[in-house]
């Protein structure tokens, strides 16, 4: 059970999600009598430091890796920038020939790639270290697999980075595909999977298998904000970006967020335990919310047929209004919701995931996305068909 203390209805799971109550309580554990620094060596110390090493064995578990290999880290964004720029060789090394030009390695992101991928690929492309391009997404916001191979066979490639699932318009990209490519036509380049989207929705242990390094986010499936892991393969060679006590295998110092890794841990199984009746039953919902929006609205368009993407993901551009605008009313309304990444809220331009779908910019500007999660509800779906119609019209006229 998840109780969301919102009056109103909350569509903004893919910002962030309300923390399921396993995981509240796992928190909560840790935040009274039990507070040892894991990497002491008396009794509260160990306890902290067995909770740490319980709560790795899931994550593990639930992504597909060893024990060993999982990285526990301020949340997705601190994840994404360490395995980008952790794992990249140095390319300022003076050239083996005098005279000659070394080149540097590149770092492929696909276009809609969330601002925590292409910011860190655009800094150490600022600083010398790398060449960033990206790679197109098809109409339907699907990575364009024939231009990776293209861009693959251009070498040298440092990383591919690729999300499991868009954060904006909710398309699944297709991970395994791109691993296969990358083993195939740029042995040694990396693929790193940005699976802070995917996790609530996908099996990523199959969804991800064979990527170097996978990131997640705990406040994308029900746990709290501010904790994150990143799966290292073994053999990923990774270069730490915090230095201190050498915490998390020298790969991420600094004291651990226990009462948050635990946490998380246990959003995550309650996540998988659960996953097979939430999708199903969050995906009937979008699809009686998007089927009456559009129905009920004029120019409400839906961007991306519902196959390729995840069951909380109802995104639709509407004509005539401004997204900004919309909002506005719908939040007076008590909807809540957003026009696309939480991490740009306030910035009024047009979404670059939009853009590099080739969305038409003045139906673009109509942009609303509604996402839905496990808390959502019937009433929820109700509200907002309420809202929708009336705030449009209010707009337009």
């Amino acid at each position: 059970m998840i109780i969301v203390n919102v009056t109103g209805a909350y569509l903004d799971h893919a910002a962030t999600t309300p923390l399921r109550d396993a995981a509240r309580e796992a928190m909560l554990s840790w935040l009274g009598p039990r507070f040892g620094n894991p990497s002491g060596s008396h009794g509260p110390a160990r306890a902290a430091r067995e909770a740490i090493e319980v709560a790795r064995d899931i994550v593990a578990a639930a992504l597909g890796a060893r024990s060993r290999e999982i990285v526990f880290t301020g949340g997705g964004t601190e994840a994404l920038n360490l395995a980008l720029t952790g794992s990249l060789p140095g390319a300022t090394d003076a050239p083996a020939i005098v005279g000659s030009v070394s080149p540097r390695p590149t770092i492929l992101t696909s276009a809609i790639e969330h601002d925590a991928v292409t910011n860190a690929a655009d800094a150490l492309a600022r600083h010398g270290r790398a060449d960033h391009v990206r790679i197109p997404v098809l109409p339907n916001g699907v990575l364009d697999l024939d231009a990776l191979e293209a861009l693959l066979r251009r070498g040298p490639v440092a990383t591919v980075a690729v999300m499991a699932v868009n954060n904006e318009v909710g398309t699944v990209q297709p991970v395994p595909e791109v691993v296969d490519l990358v083993r195939r036509t740029a042995p040694g380049a990396l693929v790193l999977v940005d699976a802070v989207q995917g996790a609530a929705w996908l099996d990523m242990a199959v969804h991800g298998a064979g990527a170097d390094l996978m990131a997640i986010s705990a406040h994308k499936f029900g746990g709290p904000q501010g904790v994150g892991a990143l799966v290292v393969r073994e053999g990923t060679v990774l270069e730490a970006m915090l230095f201190g006590g050498g915490q998390e295998r020298q790969r991420r110092s600094g004291t651990q967020n226990v009462a948050g890794i635990v946490a998380m841990a246990e959003a995550l199984r309650v996540t998988i335990d659960q996953r097979a009746d939430d999708r199903s039953r969050v995906e009937a919902l979008r699809d009686r919310l998007v089927d009456a929006l559009v129905a009920a609205v004029p120019g409400c368009h839906e961007t991306v047929p519902r196959r390729y993407k995840v069951a909380g993901n109802a995104h639709v551009c509407v004509e005539g209004v401004e997204s900004e605008s919309l909002l506005v009313l719908l939040d007076d309304g008590g909807v809540y919701a957003s026009a696309g990444s939480a991490c740009a809220s306030g910035a009024i331009h047009t979404s670059p995931v939009l853009q590099a779908m080739g969305v038409d910019p003045g139906r673009a500007a109509g942009s609303l996305r509604l996402t839905l999660g496990p808390s959502t509800t019937d009433d929820d779906v109700d509200l907002v068909l309420k809202v929708v119609p009336v705030a449009v019209a209010q707009l337009r006229s």
